[in-house]
């Protein structure tokens, strides 16, 4: 009875825990609006659910990826953006290095922040290579303001329960290869489409390819892929709606509210469903990444939402595209090195 009691307790924890978190990320974002302020929320969605326990190596990760970042804006401030080629060599050489990085739990942190500062700064380089440092800066910000809500939340709500959490299990340093290259083949081409003809509205369409196509390089990757198309599709409808009903009062406060709310209902989901809990995970940071990249952003933020969720679609057709010609394929080098 009385570890029961302690489950339940440590569930509501949990639930309670990612909901004020990304209220108070979506919060500071909104109010303070810093450079790529939109990316707080969904970092600290992301923190709070991969990683159950808070402990220095966290703080490591942190420092490591704010060193990174601002070192790739200051490369990309000094005129790389010049030279083409070499921009798109190092473009593709630091995402395979996020992509095998990602493969082992204990830089997941680092990756993904490395992932999608190496798609965001170069890009915005290629436009205004000045901006590329502005935008590390806000980018190390988002980090910043993530890490340090996700260690208030685990001060405020504690764990009740002094069991730690199961480390994921670890691939070979082949099947990392594997993996890593199979996602390069998907995301790259997409990547250099985008940056040689400078695709307006892009990098949210970069950051969605860039993240999710780790997720199609195990087996099943079709129906990985079409998971995918579902929870972007949620997010989408969900995200539209919200767009609507925040406009009927557009005030800091009840954004704050209805967001909390929104991550209230996702997180009892995600925790006491979790067959199901990376649908609803995946369809809420689309959520966040559409609302809040649109009413940050300047010009038409309706045409905008309609823009990006346009752009979402077209992103989940070529992915289970891609993953259906990958799979149906004999890749008799890279299985042979992955076993």
């Amino acid at each position: 009875m009385q570890d029961n009691a302690q489950a339940q307790r440590q569930l509501e924890l949990s639930i309670f825990r990612y909901a004020f978190g990304v209220g108070l990320a979506v919060f500071l974002a909104a109010w303070i609006d810093w450079p790529l302020a939109f990316v707080a929320p969904v970092f600290t969605a992301k923190f709070l659910l991969d990683k159950p326990t808070y402990n220095w190596a966290t703080v490591y990760e942190l420092l490591i990826a704010m060193i990174v970042t601002m070192a790739l804006g200051l490369v990309l401030s000094r005129g790389i953006t010049e030279y083409p080629v070499a921009l798109m060599c190092l473009v593709g050489l630091m995402m395979l290095w996020g992509y095998f990085l990602f493969t082992n739990p204990k830089w997941n942190l680092f990756a993904t922040m490395l992932i999608i500062a190496i798609l965001m700064l170069p890009f915005v380089a290629m436009s205004s290579p000045s901006a590329s440092l502005f935008l590390a800066f806000g980018l190390v910000v988002s980090g910043v303001v993530a890490v340090a809500i996700f260690a208030l939340m685990h001060i405020l709500m504690p764990d009740v329960s002094e069991r730690t959490a199961e480390p994921a299990p670890m691939l070979t340093t082949n099947q990392r290869w594997y993996t890593t290259v199979r996602a390069m083949l998907i995301s790259f081409p997409v990547v250099c489409f985008f940056f040689v003809f400078q695709i307006s509205q892009a990098l949210l369409t970069m950051m969605f390819i860039a993240v999710f196509s780790l997720m199609i390089t195990k087996e099943n990757s079709v129906k990985l892929s079409s998971f995918l198309v579902l929870s972007n599709a949620i997010g989408g409808a969900i995200a539209v709606v919200a767009f609507v009903i925040l406009g009927l009062n557009a005030t800091l406060g009840f954004y704050v509210i209805f967001i909390t709310f929104l991550a209230l209902i996702v997180s009892t989901k995600i925790y006491t469903e979790p067959s199901k809990g990376a649908v609803y995970a995946t369809a809420f940071s689309t959520v966040l990444v559409l609302l809040g990249n649109t009413l940050m952003s300047s010009g038409d933020i309706g045409n905008n939402m309609w823009v990006r969720i346009v752009q979402l679609v077209l992103t989940s057709v070529y992915m289970i595209a891609t993953a259906y010609f990958l799979e149906t394929r004999q890749w008799k080098f890279l299985q042979q090195q992955s076993l």
